[in-house]
């Protein structure tokens, strides 16, 4: 049983950090043996009923008494959760779970490796070169797949050997699947073995996912239908056609042509690599590992990961033939083979370890952030320095924002960051005075000029950096504004325009583009976010201040959210004014109620 940890006994951390997604869920107890798995629609939930609920069962409130760690591992569906959680359990046996000691759980699809194919449902899988599809976590699926291949396909259900030589020697007679229409009678030669191969390499087809063919013919069959009136002969078939395209046959958890794999892949950030490693036996995952890696130097990823697949290897005993990797390594082990899918079962097995390693490195980056702040913020405002090539530390940093609608109540807005955390009450509002109409460019000019004559005049600090939210135009406004004030060079200014995310800066004509992962630009969208915000509250604020200023915005200690309580009862200024005390009273209280009274009615 491995003992290797992924969290270090914090519980409530643990919890905080758990994804609202499909997965499944290890407990483990104080000294790294698993006591229990189980499986989840939303992990998040589910673990955390765990500690949060009042249980009437001593068995459950034993377990949680004896947790110490959480592990858990990403996948697509509930379903492949169902999945997971049986191959797991079948290799660790933990304490608290029901024992799962055979493989007939979930059933499989079978073509029969033999002349002129069968395809049944089976529970039990034989080494005779025969196909399985699945497994499947419901039967009545299974029995919906069949169904429909029959239909569709006139396959044979009868266990003759229908081999070449019988069928020549005429040794068998068609039967009353035959006469019904459900087979083209092979044993017989009615239909030909090319024939025959066909239809089967077609069903391959669907059962692999590959389903658009078939959905394709089974709309042209519900649209004749309806067009003949038979409604519903129709109907039934929409319904065969909406199962069918919700229908995901490929498992990513078992898969019968992966054995004995071990799949790797690997992030990493500026400060660390992070790297998930999924233990693939007769065809099913039964472990996941995820590592994180501290780089000291500029390290290449192929190296990292060479070092992390070594230790991996060795800490958990694994003597895997094949190992699959994202990118070409060059480094080898001995009788070992390394491979990078392109497509196919592996390429799926790759793809959910770069989903779980992906999430396990933003879990770990928010627990550095919980355990040290300061750390994580500095960092932070170290890589933003970095990337755009800041002289110094953005420590303080300015965003400023437009909002108006056809030009009418234009109004901007300022929010300030400090140590790339908000600094609400710095946040300013400006209410444009120079401007008529909707001019972008003017506006953020004035705004600029107005925030930072200020700032001077009162002799504060200036920021570190200033964000302007849109492209070339608005930050050569922006720059204006600071030269007017003779402080422009002295504060680097950037302008993101939303169109592909583009960084516009100041002395440059050509954009930078930031990876989509990238620190510096998620810090750039929260202010660019956070002042379209506030921009737009304010924008709200007045539209609605200036719709009640003839009559509700004159009467004494009202405020926006009272206008708004009002209109949303009596829906018109007119019907507050003729409203009686008492209803008025039911909406805003008393005190606001005897004041809009006595307003229209003294």
């Amino acid at each position: 049983m491995s003992k290797v940890k992924q969290y270090t006994g914090n519980i409530d951390l643990i919890l905080k950090s758990l994804p609202h997604l499909p997965g499944v869920y290890q407990f483990l107890n104080k000294n790294g043996e698993i006591i229990y798995i189980g499986k989840a629609k939303d992990l998040k939930k589910r673990v955390s009923s765990y500690f949060t609920k009042k249980h009437e069962s001593g068995k459950i409130k034993v377990l949680t008494g004896k947790i110490a760690d959480i592990q858990h591992i990403l996948v697509e569906s509930e379903s492949d959760a169902l999945l997971l959680e049986n191959n797991l359990i079948k290799k660790y046996q933990p304490r608290y779970n029901v024992m799962l000691k055979d493989d007939k759980t979930f059933p499989w699809i079978c073509i029969k490796n033999e002349d002129f194919p069968r395809i049944f449902s089976t529970r039990k899988i034989v080494k005779d070169g025969s196909v399985y599809f699945g497994p499947y976590t419901s039967a009545i699926m299974v029995k919906t797949i069949l169904e429909l291949i029959k239909q569709l396909y006139k396959i044979r259900t009868c266990n003759l050997k229908l081999t070449e030589k019988n069928i020549k020697r005429g040794n068998f007679r068609v039967c009353l699947e035959y006469h019904i229409g459900n087979c083209k009678a092979p044993c017989v030669g009615k239909q030909l073995k090319e024939e025959y191969e066909s239809s089967i390499k077609e069903i391959k087809g669907i059962l692999r996912g590959n389903i658009s063919t078939v959905a394709k013919e089974l709309k042209t069959v519900m649209i004749k239908l309806s067009e003949e009136q038979k409604y519903e002969e129709a109907q039934e078939v929409k319904e065969r056609l909406q199962l069918i395209e919700k229908y995901k046959s490929k498992s990513t958890i078992v898969s019968r042509s992966v054995n004995n794999v071990d799949v790797f892949s690997i992030i990493e950030d500026d400060s660390y690599s992070y790297v998930n490693y999924l233990k693939v036996i007769e065809g099913a995952i039964v472990q996941s590992h995820s590592l994180e890696i501290k780089k000291k130097l500029e390290e290449k990823p192929e190296d990292i990961l060479s070092l992390a697949i070594t230790e991996i290897r060795q800490k958990l005993f694994s003597n895997s033939n094949v190992i699959i990797v994202p990118f070409n390594i060059d480094y080898s082990w001995p009788d070992t083979k390394v491979a990078v899918p392109k497509r196919g079962d592996k390429k799926r097995l790759l793809e959910l370890s770069q989903r779980n390693v992906k999430y396990y490195m933003k879990d770990r980056q928010h627990k550095h952030q919980k355990i040290n702040p300061k750390k994580h913020t500095d960092r932070v405002m170290q890589i933003a320095q970095k990337d755009l090539g800041l002289k110094q530390l953005p420590v303080h940093i300015e965003c400023f924002d437009n909002s108006n609608i056809h030009g009418s109540v234009p109004v901007s807005a300022c929010v300030v960051y400090r140590n790339a955390r908000p600094s609400k009450n710095e946040y300013r509002h400006y209410n444009i005075k120079t401007v008529k109409g909707a001019n972008d460019f003017a506006s953020i000019e004035e705004v600029v000029f107005r925030r930072y004559k200020r700032l001077i005049s009162e002799k504060k600090e200036l920021p570190q950096l200033i964000i302007i939210d849109g492209g070339k135009g608005q930050l050569n406004s922006a720059l204006k504004a600071l030269s007017k004030l003779k402080i422009k060079g002295k504060i680097p200014v950037i302008g993101i325009a939303k169109k592909l995310e583009k960084i516009y800066l100041s002395e440059d004509p050509v954009p930078l583009y930031l990876d989509k992962t990238s620190e510096t630009l998620k810090l750039i969208q929260q202010l660019r976010n956070e002042a379209h915000r506030f921009s737009i509250s304010f924008h709200r604020k007045k539209r609605i201040k200036d719709h009640f200023k003839s009559d509700l915005y004159n009467i004494s200690g009202l405020g926006i959210k009272t206008f708004q309580l009002l209109l949303a009862k009596f829906k018109s200024v007119e019907n507050i004014s003729n409203a009686k005390l008492a209803d008025l009273q039911e909406v805003v209280g008393n005190a606001k109620a005897k004041a809009v009274f006595d307003y229209f009615n003294n």
